[in-house]
Formats: structure tokens, C-alpha cells, sequence
């Protein structure tokens, strides 16, 4: 079996519980390549076995079984681009924090390849977004799983997006951004300035205003079929487009339209977690005084 390596620097505790499953992929005979920067920052903490391989961003990844994505939630979104229209399965080792898509915890490692190598897991598709913008603004890599985003970058003061859906005018939001939230994203940015939870399998956006000067003005949820275009004004002349983790600045008259790409990530889901446990676990839903056991009542 092929597998994949992608990762973020951890904290030094961690160490053993890579070196472990290292070791384990490599004895259960597996082709194991790491990309090339956690490759030299990992061979700084752990004694990484003979016969692995490195990758670089645009080296074809044909041939791969599975991708593992070694940090938090940002380094999966990380991991997505690697992968593409491959649709790779990718499976989320958290080394981060809240880890909403990156579920497996380090100790939980060996359970995690175990399942891998029975077909003990499910494949879960999410649906990416697609920016086209005139000039170009994210080159190939114009895709991404949880948001995209118009900010207001040199004023404090607020910036309005003329929004429309299949070419019809929706609103002018006047506030400090707007947010295009994937299902996957609606418990990220989105959900911080007031927009829904939804299940991962909604074929729906999310348009979120990010403090709008309009307190009537609601996050709106329309279809990922729908085409939705935007026009900035604002004081200043430049603004931020933030896809995921990757920022651009540009200028007014940029032409921006979003749609839902073509092609899914895909997550591995092991048999015991899913996308409500996940929230019950991070969201903390269910505790109480009076019902410390999260169990309903």
C-alpha cells in the first residue's frame, strides 16, 4: 500500500507516537513517502525508517492508497490541495487543537492504520468551493473545503459587497467582510459571526456578513448550484480574499465569482466517529451539572 505524509511541527511529547507509527507502516511493508519540509523536521525528532521518500508540492501523487495529515484542521485544509481532483482518502492524525476534520488522537494511532489495513472505516465526500476572479488571484490552487472570504484590509472602516445568485442582485452587505461557508466550514469562521451548523452531506453555502452595519441582515443559506458573483467598494483601494488558509490582496475592480468545484475531498471516517459525535465532543453539547454524562434526557 502507497501512503502519503503530510504534517505541521508538533510538540516533542508527541515524538514516540509518530516514531511508532512509522515503524508501523513500514513493517506492515507499505510504500511510505513524507512530504519534503515535515520530512527534515521530522527527521529532527524521530529516527525515521529506511526506505521512505519525500514529495513536493506538484509531484503527481498517481498511485497513493491513502494520505495522512499530520497537525490540525488548517493542515488538512493543507493536505486537500495536495491532493486535488485525485480525491485521495485522507485520514486526519490531530496534533493541533480543536480538530473538528483531523479526529484521530495520537494514541489512538495504532487502532487508526489497524482499521486502514482491514477496511474497517467509511469514505466521507465534502464538498469543495471553487473562486474565479479576473485578475487571477489563487492560481491553480483555487479551490477550498470550508470558506471563502472578502475582508476590509487598510481602513477601519466597513466595505460594501454588491452580492448576486445566478446574476440576480441578493444585497449590498455593508460590514467588515462576507463569508462563503462549505457545510464543512459551518462550524468554523462562518459560525462565529452568527451563521448555522450544517451537516456535512448539505448540498448548500453559507453567505455570512462578518459585522454588518445592518443587524437585520442574517446569514442567508442558498444552493451549491447557484453561481454567486460579487462587486467591493470601499474607501480603500485594496482588499483581502481569503480561501482556507491562503490570503490574497487585490484591487476594487476585481470580478469574483464562487461555485461549488467539481471534485470532493475525501475524509476517512473510522467506524466509531462521526460527524455528530464530533460536534457533541467539540462543541460540548450536552454537558451540564445536571447532565455531566452528555446523554440526553
Amino acid at each position: 500500500m502507497k501512503i502519503a505524509i503530510l504534517g505541521k511541527p508538533f510538540d516533542d511529547a508527541l515524538a514516540p507516537f509518530l516514531q511508532v507509527l512509522l515503524e508501523d507502516l513500514v513493517r506492515r511493508q507499505s510504500e511510505v513517502m513524507i512530504v519534503e519540509a515535515f520530512y527534515t523536521y521530522l527527521s529532527q525528532h524521530v529516527q525515521i525508517p529506511a526506505g521512505i521518500t519525500t514529495f513536493r508540492r506538484g509531484d503527481s501523487l498517481h498511485g497513493v492508497r491513502f494520505v495522512l495529515s499530520i497537525g490540525g484542521d488548517g493542515t488538512l485544509l493543507d493536505t486537500v490541495t495536495y491532493v486535488g481532483s485525485l480525491q485521495i482518502p485522507i485520514l486526519g492524525i490531530n496534533t493541533g487543537r480543536l480538530g473538528f476534520l483531523a479526529t484521530i488522537a495520537p494514541e489512538n494511532i495504532p487502532q487508526a492504520i489497524d482499521s486502514l489495513f482491514k477496511g474497517h472505516f467509511v469514505l466521507e465526500d465534502r464538498s469543495l468551493i471553487r473562486v474565479d476572479t479576473d485578475p487571477e488571484a489563487f492560481g491553480a490552487i483555487n479551490f477550498g473545503l470550508n470558506e471563502f472570504s472578502i475582508l476590509k484590509r487598510d481602513t477601519s472602516s466597513m466595505i460594501v459587497v454588491h452580492t448576486y445568485i445566478d446574476g440576480e442582485y441578493l444585497n449590498s452587505y455593508w460590514a467588515d467582510g462576507l463569508i462563503v461557508s462549505t457545510p464543512t466550514g459551518s462550524t468554523g469562521y462562518s459560525l462565529s459571526c452568527g451563521g448555522p451548523v450544517m451537516l456535512p452531506q448539505t448540498n448548500n453555502f453559507i453567505i455570512a456578513p462578518v459585522c454588518p452595519h445592518n443587524l437585520n441582515v442574517r446569514p442567508l443559506i442558498v444552493s451549491d448550484r447557484s453561481v454567486i458573483s460579487f462587486e467591493i467598494e470601499g474607501r480603500s483601494n485594496n482588499f483581502l480574499l481569503s480561501l482556507d488558509s491562503r490570503s490574497v490582496t487585490v484591487e476594487a475592480n476585481v470580478q469574483i465569482a464562487v461555485r461549488r468545484e467539481n471534485f470532493n475531498a475525501r475524509l476517512v471516517k473510522l467506524n466509531h466517529v462521526n460527524f455528530l459525535s464530533t460536534l457533541r465532543s467539540k462543541l460540548n453539547w450536552g454537558l451540564d451539572r445536571r447532565n455531566p454524562a452528555g446523554i440526553p434526557v
